[in-house]
Formats: structure tokens, C-alpha cells, sequence
């Protein structure tokens, strides 16, 4: 197995999320996106718009993990302190970053205040990344990626750096069963017993529509390593269970 592997942890920030007033999307969307990239989620924390809290919780996960991944707190209101709460959390002043400013001024144009200008401030030692092609800009702090809230403007940023994050990818084994977990959970057991690094799941049928009982997924960094496990795993499973099974492309 890999010696070095790629992993992040993602901070969602916001009153509005923790009330329910507006439902977390980009949790989901970056777990599934850098699962594709190789990259492990190991840590998924949503927290109020607290300036202690903030800082304190990103400047942790950062000394922990490759990437950190926050959302939400970086607009001209109030309620949004995510930038200056990291740059607390790292005893960091902010700076005015001039490049940032200019962009800001042309997308509001006669409209720029003194509100809009603030989100031009970022902690002294940021990297802004930016795509000239399509005028979108990204700050970097450290290995903290500092995202904005709205979905789709998240998303937008992300596709256009995500290569920036590919790792050693993570392969993926599917198998679908007629049976319930009980009849298949020893061997599971035997098989983590015998394949220890293996990442296995079980997975019962959630939706009416779905023609198997359970989904089993194996998953190894390792291609050759996969396919023994699942070779295994398929001798042993009663083959009357197996409907079908998916291997990596």
C-alpha cells in the first residue's frame, strides 16, 4: 500500500446550516469529488459562525490533514468571518490583496462598496489561484482551501483547480447480493481477516426500486490487491446470492 496518502477534512460553516434554515449540500458534492480524485475524507465538521470556533477547528484539522476544505463565511455580511477567524486561528494579519480587489470592483462595478471591498482582505501568505479563461479566483491559506457557501459557486471553483488535488487513485469493486446482511457477515469478517487492508462496505437496499438486498463495496489503492480480495470474496458468498458484480475500469 502507499506510504503517503492524500487526505482532507471538510468545514462547514454556518448558523444557517446548524438551524436547518438551508440544507448542506457541499459536503456531499466534495466527498464524492475527491473520492474520484484518490483523495481520503476523513473529517466532516459543521460549526457556528464563531470567530473562537472557526479559527481553532481549521488551524487543527490543517495540522492533520493534506487538505482542509471549508464553505460558507466569506461574503461582505456581518455573519461572514470565516477569512479573518482563520487568519486568528494561525496568528495571521489580514492584507489587502490588490488582485482580489480589482476583481471584485469588476464584477460590481459602480455598484463596489466598502462591503464588497472587504472580501478582498485575506490572511497575509494566502496564494490566490486564478484561472484567467474563466475569471474565477480561489484563495489559498496554507493547504486551506476557503470556499464560499452557495453550492453552485463552490462547485464552479472546485472544477476548475480539482486536478490540483488528484492523488493515487482509489479503486472501486461493487457487488450486489439477493440475500440480507446477516447471511453474508461472517463472511465479511473472514475476509478483512484475510485482506487487511481492504476498505469494505456493506450497504442494505434503500429504495423501493433497487432489485438487490445489499451492495458491497471493496475498495484498495492497489488494483491487484482489489481484484484478489474480490475474488475471494466471490468463492465464498453461496453464488444463488450474487446478481452481479462490477470491477474497476
Amino acid at each position: 500500500m502507499p506510504e503517503q496518502v492524500a487526505t482532507a477534512a471538510i468545514v462547514i460553516i454556518g448558523n444557517e446550516i446548524l438551524s436547518g434554515k438551508v440544507k448542506d449540500e457541499n459536503s456531499h458534492y466534495l466527498c464524492r469529488e475527491l473520492r474520484d480524485l484518490g483523495v481520503e475524507v476523513r473529517s466532516i465538521v459543521t460549526i457556528p459562525d464563531d470567530t473562537e470556533t472557526i479559527g481553532n477547528v481549521v488551524r487543527q484539522a490543517s495540522e492533520k490533514y493534506t487538505w482542509v476544505f471549508t464553505s460558507g463565511g466569506i461574503g461582505p455580511t456581518h455573519d461572514d468571518l470565516t477569512v479573518p477567524s482563520i487568519a486568528a486561528g494561525f496568528q495571521t494579519p489580514l492584507v489587502r490583496s490588490e488582485k482580489l480587489a480589482k476583481l471584485i470592483s469588476g464584477y460590481y462595478g459602480k455598484e463596489v462598496n466598502e462591503a464588497h471591498l472587504r472580501m478582498a482582505m485575506i490572511p497575509e501568505g494566502s496564494e490566490l489561484l486564478f484561472d484567467e479563461s474563466k475569471r474565477v479566483s480561489q484563495i489559498l491559506f496554507h493547504n486551506i482551501l476557503i470556499f464560499p457557501g452557495i453550492p453552485r459557486l463552490l462547485q464552479r471553483r472546485f472544477q476548475t483547480f480539482r486536478e490540483r488535488f488528484r492523488s493515487n487513485p482509489i479503486y472501486l469493486h461493487q457487488i450486489f447480493l439477493s440475500c440480507d446482511e446477516g447471511q453474508i457477515a461472517h463472511l465479511l469478517d473472514q475476509t478483512l481477516v484475510t485482506f487487511p487492508e481492504l476498505q469494505l462496505g456493506s450497504y442494505p437496499r434503500t429504495k423501493d426500486e433497487e432489485k438487490h438486498e445489499v451492495k458491497l463495496t471493496l475498495e484498495s489503492r492497489e488494483a491487484a490487491y482489489l481484484q484478489e480480495a474480490a475474488n475471494y470474496l466471490l468463492e465464498q458468498i453461496p453464488p444463488q446470492f450474487i446478481l452481479r458484480n462490477e470491477s474497476p475500469t
